[in-house]
C-alpha cells in the first residue's frame, strides 16, 4: 500500500498498531491501519465523512462505525496519551500564523 497524504508512515503505524484490539467478526474486518488513515484524512482535511475516498477507504459507514468504536471505549484517547508521553519537540514550532491572540492582548478598548 502507498502512502498517500495524510496517512502515518511504517514507523508512525509501529508505534501504535499494537494498541488496536483484535476483532472477531463473523467476516475479516477491514485493516486496523486503513481504518485510522481514513479518520486521520478526516481530521486533516476537514472534509464531511460522504467525502472520503471509498476507493481508498472503502464506505465511509464502516470507517465511521469504528471511530465512533474507538471513541466510545476510550482508544483514541488512549492513543493521543500513548503519543504524547512519546513526543518529540524537536521540529515544533508554534508562531502567530498557527495561534491566534484574543482581540483584548491587541490592545482593543473594553466594551465594544
Amino acid at each position: 500500500m502507498s502512502i498517500e497524504r495524510y496517512e502515518l508512515t511504517d514507523v508512525q503505524w509501529n508505534q501504535i498498531k499494537n494498541l488496536f484490539p483484535k476483532y472477531h467478526t463473523g467476516r475479516p474486518p477491514k485493516s486496523n491501519r486503513i481504518m485510522f488513515n481514513a479518520v486521520l484524512w478526516i481530521a486533516r482535511s476537514g472534509a464531511a465523512w460522504r467525502d472520503l475516498p471509498k476507493e481508498r477507504y472503502g464506505s465511509w459507514k464502516t470507517v465511521y462505525s469504528r471511530f465512533c468504536l474507538w471513541r466510545d471505549t476510550g482508544l483514541l484517547e488512549s492513543l493521543f496519551i500513548t503519543l504524547n508521553y512519546e513526543a518529540d519537540y524537536e521540529k515544533l514550532s508554534i508562531d502567530s500564523t498557527v495561534v491566534t491572540a484574543h482581540q483584548q492582548s491587541a490592545g482593543a478598548k473594553k466594551g465594544g
